[in-house]
């Protein structure tokens, strides 16, 4: 099914303090193009369903999620952004112009976004939009900064989860140059945290190599990880005040990435995940999106490629949450899909 409506994108960067200096405004239009095809996935995606590139050119594009009004917000780490896009007529706008960097972004009970902030020198998980209500709720561990806040969930109880995956060698090699070659500081080793309602963080997982992707289940029983570096999926319980047990591998990752991020392990560069109605998940790895069943089955792979790096992020959006948005490398693409999201949570 070809697709042949143009999206229009209209992008006002404005002139903020702090790490964004450039302000311009600039007005493009782009075309969606199929880029590839899907392989049937019973109940999920039919076969032959189009891959298309709705948007491309943005300095990096992460962490899609769908709100109720079938808008999707999404982050523009790179370029201190986040977006939304308007699905019905494809106009793009600038919702937050200063954002500290945010990768992982999410909403919570009362309609306010939070985000996984990285610039160094000020990584937080803190309310971003909207702007009367912004505030830090974390932006330390027993007195240690964050290193590089990645990914983050928020339940319905008000607890916030988040990984800290720390710096790839790139990464660090980047941040020394900013520093005019100053050799970093220790710096606090990656981990998963989780921020109770009004609490400090507590870490809750650090033995994985690069946490990175997490997840909650429909039920909001279960918090699932993905670690970059790491063949498993990884799953906790969750209880009523918010702490985690009975950690487990629940899933085989089967993707695997060309790339190097210095870390070793199983390089199949797990990143964000995706639930639906159903309670399958959505990883976005080496491979494209693997789809997992609710006990852990690895049910096959939409083969997206978000040329020329791995796919970050994966979210249902839509007014019907039936069309799945797949970001990474500056690209968005959509896929129509059978499976349906989650109505009642925009991640």
């Amino acid at each position: 099914m070809k697709t042949t409506m143009s999206f229009q994108v209209a992008v006002i960067m404005l002139l903020a303090s702090g790490p964004l200096t450039v302000a311009q405004s600039q007005t493009m239009r782009i075309d969606p193009v199929v880029v590839g095809n899907t392989v049937g996935i019973p109940g999920v995606v039919a076969d032959s369903t189009d891959i298309v590139r709705i948007l491309e050119g943005f300095n990096g594009l992460d962490d899609p999620i769908g709100l109720s009004d079938g808008s999707l917000l999404f982050s523009e780490p790179d370029g201190l952004r986040i977006h939304s896009l308007n699905t019905a007529t494809g106009v793009v706008s600038v919702l937050v112009a200063e954002s500290n960097e945010s990768h992982g972004i999410t909403e919570d009970a009362t309609g306010r976004l939070i985000s996984a902030q990285a610039w160094d020198g000020s990584t937080r998980i803190g309310v971003i939009y909207p702007p009367e209500q912004v505030e830090t709720l974390a932006d330390e561990y027993r007195g240690e900064p964050f290193s590089r806040p990645n990914d983050l969930i928020v339940a319905k109880t008000g607890s916030v989860y988040f990984t800290d995956p720390g710096l790839t060698s790139g990464q660090e090699q980047e941040l020394i140059e900013r520093y005019n070659g100053r050799p970093l500081a220790p710096r606090l080793p990656p981990t998963v945290y989780h921020i109770p309602p009004g609490g400090d963080a507590v870490a809750i997982d650090g033995d994985m190599i690069r946490p990175n992707g997490i997840q909650l289940s429909r039920d909001e029983r279960t918090l699932y990880i993905a670690d970059s570096n790491g063949a498993s999926l990884i799953a906790w319980d969750i209880h009523a005040d918010g702490s985690v047990t009975n950690r487990r591998e629940f899933g085989t990752l089967h993707g695997r990435s060309p790339r190097n991020n210095g870390l070793g392990g199983v390089r199949t560069y797990g990143d964000g995940m995706a639930v639906d109605a159903d309670d399958r998940i959505y990883v976005a790895t080496g491979m494209g999106i693997e789809v997992l069943s609710a006990d852990g089955e690895n049910l096959g792979s939409i083969p997206v490629r978000c040329v020329p790096r791995d796919c970050q992020n994966v979210a249902f959006g839509g007014p019907d949450k039936r069309t799945l948005y797949v970001a990474g490398a500056g690209s968005l693409y959509s896929i129509e899909m059978l499976a349906r999201g989650l109505r009642e949570r925009a991640k």
